[in-house]
């Protein structure tokens, strides 16, 4: 076979398991840091590409192309080589097998989440100071009528922080099993080429339908509260109406961080995870 069968990569993910179990607390941290900052390279890159799309190409091709473009963060995270919280849920495949310690794993879990929020934030700094959010803007316009770049930000997190629980907690669902199959497609995958054509349409997908991801959205909605209180958008926010009070740090855990999160690892952890292990893993009992 050109590439490895469906249960060679669950026997691959048992010692994938125990290595990022394993790794030492600094490595950890730094690795998370990276991951957070690719998943945020790789959804400012989708914002900038939504804006004023949708008005020329219309609403399902500009969340194609939305998609298209985020996936170069998770290629970033495999190939370069990053500890993605989402991606990590399929540590329960090597705990389920009881190769890695149920212990280990919750560890690596809430180092890394912590770590990926702390590059995600990093690199909204960056984005802020660097003003690309004002691409679009046009001189003496309200920047509703420029189409800047920000208008588009700010609409991405004002809808993400006025999901109901159960409808962000089912979009983590959504999400979490395309990310965590776009992993294992590109462990299927012993070349580059290969791994990429493995990520790039399962973030696509997940992306273009509307899914939450926990990791993602610790970039679009920071930035979101960033520009809320930016002085030269106070005419702006000032037209969004109720929606734009949800958008607090508040807002942004209670509304969206909490519910996404569990629910991506439910699709992770369970419907890729422990399925592929029950499936492939997982002595028959005579």
């Amino acid at each position: 076979m050109a590439f490895n069968s469906p249960a060679k990569i669950a026997e691959n993910f048992i010692g994938v398991g125990k290595a990022k179990g394993s790794l030492p607390f600094l490595k950890m941290l730094l690795l998370g840091i990276l991951a957070g900052a690719y998943i945020g390279f790789g959804a400012e890159l989708c914002t900038m590409v939504l804006t004023g799309t949708q008005n020329t190409l219309g609403l399902g091709m500009s969340k194609l192309f939305g998609g298209a473009v985020f996936s170069v963060g998770l290629i970033m995270v495999v190939i370069a080589g990053a500890e993605l919280f989402t991606g990590n849920n399929l540590m329960t495949i090597g705990a389920s097998a009881g190769e890695v310690k149920w212990l280990a794993l919750l560890k690596n879990w809430v180092v890394v989440f912590i770590a990926n929020f702390i590059g995600s934030l990093l690199l909204v700094y960056i984005m802020y100071k660097s003003n690309l959010w004002k691409t679009g803007f046009v001189a003496g316009q309200c920047p509703i009528e420029g189409g800047a770049c920000a208008n588009t930000a700010l609409g991405i997190a004002i809808g993400k922080v006025n999901l109901s629980w159960s409808e962000a907690f089912y979009r983590g669902i959504g999400c979490n099993w395309l990310v965590c199959l776009a992993v294992w497609l590109a462990a299927a995958a012993d070349d580059i080429i290969g791994k990429i054509w493995g990520i790039f349409f399962p973030i696509m997908a997940f992306v273009a339908s509307g899914f939450e991801h926990s990791v993602a959205n610790m970039y679009f909605v920071p930035m979101g509260i960033v520009l809320k209180n930016d002085p030269s958008l106070a005419e702006y926010v000032g037209t969004l109406g109720s929606k734009a009070d949800a958008l607090t740090w508040g807002g942004f855990l209670g509304n969206n961080l909490i519910p996404v999160t569990l629910g991506n690892i439910v699709g992770g952890a369970v419907f890729v995870g422990m399925i592929y292990f029950l499936v492939y893993l997982k002595k028959s009992e005579k």
